[in-house]
């Protein structure tokens, strides 16, 4: 596997972290029964906690799509090297530390962390035109 389908692999398996962290966090604030249940009723809204890694999740989402695309579309177009390297690990090293961040409420070096990734998935898609 190259080098950047291995920071795809890791960004999947991030994807996969936060989806269950945040169905843990979820399930602890309104219960094992709720959570195997129908959930037809309303649920009150998230906790701070569930809050934040409900929403850090939804971020990842964001631009998981593109950033799996962009490294596809430069393996297959043979546009892999180390422009898409370095943009891949900005992007995942950059995804790995917004989840505390942004669960510890930190304000502003959050937003950095998050410019960071999407600065990593550019120079991927920069890599595609060069």
């Amino acid at each position: 596997m190259t080098p950047d389908f291995i920071l795809l692999a890791i960004a999947l398996m991030l994807a996969l972290v936060q989806i269950l962290w945040a169905g843990a966090a979820r399930t602890s604030e309104l219960g094992i029964k709720w959570n195997a249940g129908p959930r037809d009723g309303v649920a009150p809204p998230p906790g701070p906690m569930a809050g934040r890694l409900i929403r850090a999740q939804a971020n990842l989402f964001e631009t998981l799509p593109l950033f799996a695309a962009a490294v596809i579309m430069a393996e297959v177009a043979g546009k892999a090297g180390d422009l898409t390297y370095i943009g891949a690990q900005m992007y995942v090293f950059a995804r790995i530390a917004y989840v505390p961040v942004y669960m510890l409420g930190i304000p502003y070096v959050r937003s950095l962390i998050w410019l960071v990734s999407l600065i990593g998935l550019i120079m991927i898609l920069a890599a595609l035109f060069i």
